[in-house]
């Protein structure tokens, strides 16, 4: 399972399903692809890239639909309007994102959202700013106004935007040390581990980039949104008779985003899980269990609501149908076949517990009460803990525990079997004997960032990170080797991962072998085990961002050192304000992540403490080893190893049929990694979503897909997180609501319920 992070979240043909080592191999519909919109006409100073037919296009055909082949390197980027607007967008969307993380529904703003806004700030600017030239004549002359609002300019603020978007994994720490647990944690020990754990991903960025930004065939699916929103907002398009400019299309979404976002985030928030099984067996434990879209297993569940679609698994229209298939075939089969037959058969005695659920268990079906088994210098007390009884885990919880072993072998197997000669040949050439896309040779007109400067933020970053663990080893708990063994682990996962990444928008996380090789190693200390779970997990996801970020850049002809920069910078101001929100809302809001908070039961800070729980303080030995209840669970690991080998056999002996080449086991296998805090109406709605915009419209409505589908996407977002802000700060923050039916968010009372003989929980029937 996933504690919700910045992947998105963070956001989203693929060369995973090819030949392994041939870039050709990589293979989509055949189908006519028209020159990308808005391109048709070379204007003046655009160049092509050099010595190269105008019409080539890149391999990958939603990027040749997509993203523009030319390029005006004269253009001006660091300016005083990028650096106003983008240091502004970083500060907002930091403690917005912070302040609405807490929220029992989380909401996460966009940097599609501050992508909007800025715009007609950006020209303002353009239209009142003096344009005087400061120290004329010198290297160092600059104006204020350089000219028109460009769209270089858009996108570094947007790459200040995205610093901000998501959230910042590492206050979790800070969250279950100081509300969980009730511990020391210092200001300044808890900025050490934000900033570090934030920054530490630029040091592998630095090293795959080469592997994951400059290569055709790593096409990084979510970036395509943000650049068909950029061309929609800056390239002059000429209305079709009866239709609408991509322009005119995004404000209509917008505004209908905007204004009915007014019904499931205030008027009618029902609509965001519709169990309609529920409502049908008002009274029956079973049918509630099957049938909620939020604890049970939400057969038939929808939401109607662009936040339930989108919140955990990003927006459905930038993913490729194939990776949505593999998601919806592994979500399946986790949550329609392995969990229904894991409770009907009673395994682990299943029945005893709700059949979905992150919370802890005693054997008896009640909550577990943590402070009874911590001692007074905050490690396990192994007596109390004999006495108090075994932690238990609701059937699905400890499934997803078991398909996040089978999802890390999975991904390992999966990219050395497909990509392993790729890898390697990268590695020998470092691309100088490889066929360069038009993008790619667009960029060499620039500067490359000097990999010395990866260099010297990794050692330091390292080294910063191993002072603030041992000087504050009473707090944190780890020591310097954990830090060393945590960077070992990110190294090693981030080219993997990277590569699932970049060719299906879905991201295996290392939070789960994190945590269980740090608690087989060094049990007891939930703050050690949470620390090490974030600088090997987070800095690989950090290092995926910055990448991401990159290939936008590489899209956009952006200059890498000015993309460096701009990351550098925003990275820093939003560790600043996120650990600022988060300290600050600690300290005045009284019943925060108190699970019976309407507002503020923090789900994915909790599921991060449960884990805490699990993996540090009583540690994987006594819940998935030898002294535990859990240990067949192990089992997974080799079933992941096996999958991707099946599938690369039946490859190897049916080379002619497609549909095996589409078989991700790692996307498929890793599908419900979200899950929990995201729940089943999340997944059915997204999926369902996504087989309408990315197989039916893009298979039979191609031209429409093109012009509009990403234009969609960032209208919904937009419209969406300016409602949520507006209706918090309108009503939110005097706690106005109607007091309705409408306002059950699941109408499932029952769906929690254990259904195990003898079994008395509070507001359940009791079996007998």
């Amino acid at each position: 399972m996933e504690e919700a992070s910045s992947t998105t979240p963070l956001l989203r043909g693929s060369s995973s399903t090819g030949e392994e080592g041939e870039e050709d191999e990589i293979s989509y519909e055949d189908v006519d692809s028209p020159e990308p919109i808005g391109n048709k006409e070379e204007e003046k100073g655009l160049l092509a890239a050099e010595d190269e037919d105008e019409d080539e296009q890149s391999p990958i055909e939603q990027v040749a639909l997509t993203v523009p082949t030319t390029d005006d390197p004269s253009i001006p980027v660091l300016t005083f309007r990028m650096w106003v607007l983008g240091v502004l967008s970083c500060v907002v969307l930091s403690f917005l994102n912070q302040f609405f993380w807490y929220r029992t529904e989380p909401l996460t703003i966009t940097a599609i959202s501050a992508q909007i806004a800025v715009l007609p700030l950006g020209r303002l600017m353009a239209a009142t700013l003096s344009k005087r030239k400061f120290l004329a004549g010198s290297n160092w002359e600059f104006s204020l106004n350089p000219g028109p609002f460009n769209m270089k300019e858009h996108v570094l603020i947007t790459i200040f935007a995205n610093s901000g978007a998501g959230s910042v994994y590492a206050i979790h720490i800070v969250s279950a040390v100081k509300i969980f647990y009730k511990k020391r944690l210092d200001l300044f020990v808890a900025f050490l581990i934000v900033l570090t754990t934030q920054i530490l991903g630029f040091g592998w960025a630095g090293i795959f980039r080469r592997h994951l930004v400059e290569p055709a065939a790593m096409w990084w699916p979510a970036n395509l949104v943000q650049v068909s929103l950029f061309r929609a907002l800056h390239e002059k398009e000429q209305r079709p008779k009866g239709g609408l400019t991509r322009n005119q299309f995004f404000l209509v979404v917008l505004t209908c985003s905007f204004a009915y976002y007014v019904l499931p985030g205030y008027l009618f928030p029902m609509i965001t899980s519709l169990s309609w099984i529920c409502w049908i067996f008002p009274k029956s434990v079973l049918a509630q269990q099957l049938g909620s879209g939020l604890y049970g297993l939400g057969i038939g569940a929808l939401g109607i609501d662009w936040s339930t679609i989108s919140s955990y698994l990003g927006s459905p229209l930038a993913s490729p149908w194939f990776a949505i298939a593999n998601v919806a075939v592994g979500f399946a089969l986790v949550m329609y076949v392995i969990t229904p037959l894991a409770y009907w058969f009673n395994l682990f005695h299943a029945k005893t517990f709700p059949i979905f659920s992150e919370d802890l268990f005693t054997s008896s079906g009640q909550e577990y009460n943590i402070s009874k088994i911590i001692d007074s210098n905050f490690h396990l007390d192994l007596k109390a803990y004999e006495e108090y009884g075994s932690i238990y885990l609701s059937t699905f919880f400890a499934m997803t525990y078991g398909v996040g072993f089978a999802a890390l072998t999975a991904t390992v197997v999966h990219v050395l079997l497909f990509h392993g000669k790729e890898i390697w040949k990268l590695s020998l050439s470092a691309f100088r004997d490889r066929t360069e896309d038009v993008h790619t040779k667009l960029m060499r007109k620039y500067n490359q960032v000097p990999e010395l400067w990866f260099q010297i933020i990794l050692v330091g970053t390292v080294a910063l990170s191993i002072f603030a663990c041992e000087y504050y080893i009473d707090q944190l708990q780890l020591p310097w080797w954990g830090v060393l063994l945590a960077c070992a682990i990110a190294l090693v996962f981030t080219l993997p991962i990277g590569i699932i990444t970049a060719t299906t928008n879905q991201t295996p996380g290392l939070n789960v072998i994190t945590e269980y090789i740090i608690g087989y190693i060094y049990p007891g200390r939930p703050v050690a085990n949470i620390c090490f779970k974030v600088y090997g997990y987070i800095s690989m996801t950090q290092a995926l961002t910055f990448l991401q970020d990159f290939k936008l850049g590489h899209y956009m002809k952006i200059p890498p050192r000015t993309m460096f920069l701009a990351q550098l910078v925003g990275t820093v101001i939003a560790s600043v304000v996120y650990l600022g929100t988060a300290w600050w809302m600690i300290y005045t809001i009284p019943d925060l992540c108190d699970s019976s908070s309407t507002t503020w039961s923090c789900p994915s800070d909790r599921v991060f403490y449960d884990a805490s729980v699990i993996w540090g303080l009583i540690g994987p030995r006594r819940i998935f080893g030898n002294l535990g209840i859990y240990e067949s669970i192990n089992w997974f690991f080799l079933g992941g190893a096996i999958a991707p080998l099946l599938v690369w056999l039946l490859h190897k002996a049916y080379p002619d049929k497609e549909w095996i080449r589409l078989i991700n086991m790692p996307v498929l296998i890793g599908s419900t990694g979200m899950m929990p805090p995201a729940t089943a109406v999340n997944y059915t709605s997204w999926i369902v979503m996504g087989f309408i915009f990315s197989f039916v419209i893009y298979r039979y409505k191609k031209d429409w897909w093109t012009k509009y589908n990403y234009v969609l996407s960032g209208g919904l977002d937009a419209g969406l997180a300016f409602m949520a802000v507006l209706l918090y700060l309108c009503l939110g923050l005097e706690n106005i609501s109607l007091n309705w039916w409408g306002e059950n968010l699941d109408g499932c009372p029952l769906a929690s319920c254990p259904t195990a003989k003898g079994i008395v929980v509070e507001g359940c029937p009791v079996f007998s």
